[in-house]
């Protein structure tokens, strides 16, 4: 009762009238578009606070990153600023950094097992940022022709009541039908458009974050070479030195 009080405020009384008076097939209809509506407004609410909040802690990351004097600082406080794909990145290149001894000596032996250890981390973070993402382009693609075909359906059948009604029928006979057809259209619309809308808004962000994981690499190995002893880092192990 309250959700058809709720629909009758926002969409009006007349439209709610005419979706209770459609038939069976457009019915189906715009339930499968409520359906594909619902979903996608909960993807969009989710990945828009996740993105956010991702946002707001990169740059607190970022910040506490370069004020740290030794990566094993950063390491013990990383956690706290999820959700920001930064940390990932960084637990990536720390933990190649561990394993090759580089907090207990102070020396690493391979710089570049490190810069692979944080692009596979990137990857895996912004994976994550993109998961259930196609389900808008899904819905962006497809609503528009699910809500086609229930008008040229809703439109077959008025224009097949109009041919039995005989040659006493009329324009204004059938017109009520076609404008209970033209609804599935509308609804298709308005489930499209904000999934398409958000579908750029958020992956333009996330390709910004695969930037920023990027530079944050090569920020995090400027931070390794310079922990390490000078004798014992040679210009050989640099990645991309001439031998």
């Amino acid at each position: 009762m309250h959700v058809f009080l709720l629909l009758t405020i926002v969409v009006g009384g007349e439209i709610v009238d005419l979706v209770g008076q459609t038939g069976v097939v457009a019915k189906f209809v715009l339930l499968l578009l409520l359906a594909f509506s619902l979903v996608s407004w909960a993807i969009i609410l989710s990945k828009w606070s996740l993105l956010t909040r991702a946002r707001v802690q990169s740059g607190r990351f970022v910040r506490a990153f370069r004020k740290a004097q030794r990566l094993q600082d950063v390491g013990a406080v990383a956690e706290q600023f999820r959700p920001s794909p930064l940390v990932g990145v960084f637990e990536g290149g720390f933990e190649e950094y561990r394993r090759q001894g580089g907090v207990s000596s102070g020396m690493i032996k391979n710089p570049t097992a490190i810069q692979r250890a944080m692009q596979i981390a990137n990857s895996e973070e912004l994976t994550r940022f993109e998961r259930n993402l196609p389900w808008l382009a899904i819905t962006g693609a497809a609503t528009p022709f699910i809500g086609l075909f229930g008008t040229v359906w809703g439109i077959i059948d008025a224009f097949h009541g109009l041919g039995t009604a005989g040659t006493g029928a009329t324009l204004k006979a059938v017109a009520p039908g076609i404008s209970e057809a033209l609804i599935t259209t509308a609804a298709g619309l308005a489930a499209a458009i904000p999934a398409v809308i958000a579908y750029n808004l958020i992956g333009a962000s996330i390709r910004e974050f695969a930037a920023r994981g990027d530079d944050f690499a090569m920020e995090m190995l400027n931070a390794v070479e310079r922990q390490q002893p000078q004798a014992a880092y040679s210009a050989a192990e640099v990645p991309g030195a001439r031998r």
